[in-house]
């Protein structure tokens, strides 16, 4: 009886223990259930955050993609109409000065109102070194055409603060106005000396020697002052590229004014040649 009595103890004993261990196995099951349950929005709310910030880079960088687009087809259009006012200025002679200028200061103005003025409302608030490259090379064409207009004008060189200053009034007063930088001014004043010899050698052509040799003495000035500042450039790799380029007009320059001047006889043979390879075309021997 004893014996029965203690394995009937065990039996209970060994119900009770399993019955514990199931509630247990369940309790902990319904918690790694409802641990799982409460986790599982946090890991889709993660989700969705990181799916929503990679839209939203994706829609900035489009809409960068998209106005670099559009400023780089501005920048197109100033080139081409800024080289149309170099072509207009090149007309220039003593016969029809006053016309051509007049002429080319109404198509640089176009070119300011009509295209330059899309740069403006594109670059304004944004930050300009960004996108330089992208309108860099009609600002630079620019600029040559500006400059090259002012100095068949009146002689002088059109420094920067007026350049910008002529660009104020396209830019809306409450945003930061795009201002041509002194690094891309510098790399059209360069181009510009390519025109100025362009030019020398056609006024010696029509016989204005001394015109040339004050474009020479202006061109030398320009070069010598870059040869000081460009060593100092940070960012002047275009720079030192295009001095090459300037010393090359210098001496072309400096070449024809001395073959005028200092060996003019040799070339009477040539006055009123109408051999196209003669840039003596139209010299009269008084003038030499």
């Amino acid at each position: 009886m004893l014996l029965c009595s203690s394995s009937a103890a065990i039996r209970r004993i060994s119900v009770s223990w399993l019955i514990m261990a199931n509630n247990s196995n369940f309790k902990s099951h319904r918690l790694s259930r409802s641990e799982s349950s409460t986790k599982r929005p946090g890991t889709m709310s993660t989700h969705s955050s990181l799916k929503d910030a990679f839209s939203s880079y994706a829609d900035h960088l489009n809409a960068l993609n998209e106005k670099r687009e559009r400023i780089v087809k501005a920048s197109r259009d100033v080139t081409m109409n800024s080289k149309k006012v170099i072509f207009q200025v090149h007309r220039i002679s003593k016969a029809n000065r006053e016309e051509v200028l007049e002429k080319a200061e109404k198509d640089l103005a176009a070119v300011r109102d009509q295209h330059i003025s899309r740069l403006v409302k594109e670059l304004q608030g944004t930050d300009f070194w960004k996108l330089r490259r992208a309108y860099s090379p009609g600002v630079q064409e620019y600029v040559e055409a500006a400059t090259f207009f002012k100095f068949c004008q009146t002689g002088t060189l059109l420094n920067l603060d007026e350049i910008n200053a002529s660009l104020l009034s396209l830019s809306d007063p409450s945003l930061e106005p795009l201002q041509i930088n002194l690094l891309d001014y510098l790399l059209g004043l360069a181009d510009l000396t390519g025109e100025l010899m362009r030019l020398a050698i056609g006024r010696i052509s029509d016989g204005e020697v001394e015109y040339s040799e004050r474009i020479c003495q202006f061109v030398r000035d320009i070069y010598r002052e870059l040869t000081l500042l460009v060593p100092l450039m940070d960012d002047g790799s275009d720079m030192k590229t295009k001095m090459d380029t300037m010393l090359q007009s210098v001496v072309k320059i400096e070449n024809a004014c001395f073959s005028v001047r200092v060996r003019g006889s040799e070339y009477i043979p040539l006055l009123g040649s109408s051999d196209p390879s003669s840039f003596l075309v139209g010299v009269s021997d008084a003038e030499l």
